[in-house]
């Protein structure tokens, strides 16, 4: 199975942005572990603090992957664009947040990716990509 993981804004920061909230550990130190963990399985990465390269990622993977776990960051609550672009993609999407955004400020309770995505994983940490992986292959 090839699964692709998409982050924006400022998940490049993991492991020095707020560690209480985000906790210590890169994504860079994270994802070998995931890799090794679903060895049988391939998995793409991409990380970008811009919108249009996160839509452009999205379409690129979006009919020829069988699975896309996004962490849209900050964008979740303000980019109608990227809802969009996860409709017009048949490759199921699941949404990934580390930390509990309902818990957070009111602004990050609204998603334009949620209404879109096959699904949500919020605020449990990087093991929400391990829920995302498990997910996907079983379906």
């Amino acid at each position: 199975m090839k699964i692709a993981i998409i982050n924006g804004p400022n998940l490049n920061l993991l492991g020095k942005r707020e560690p209480g909230i985000y906790g210590a550990v890169s994504f860079e130190e994270f994802l070998p572990a995931l890799r090794h963990k679903y060895a049988s399985h391939e998995f793409s990465y991409f990380q970008s603090n811009v919108e249009g390269e996160l839509i452009n990622e999205l379409q690129r993977v979006g009919f020829d992957y069988d699975g896309i776990i996004f962490n849209p960051g900050g964008y979740t609550h303000t980019s109608v664009a990227i809802g969009d672009a996860i409709a017009a993609i048949k490759t199921p999407v699941v949404e990934v947040h580390i930390s509990n955004v309902h818990a957070r400020e009111e602004f990050r309770k609204l998603s334009h990716v949620s209404g879109k995505a096959a699904g949500s994983i919020i605020g449990l940490g990087l093991r929400g990509y391990e829920l995302a992986t498990d997910w996907l292959l079983s379906h």
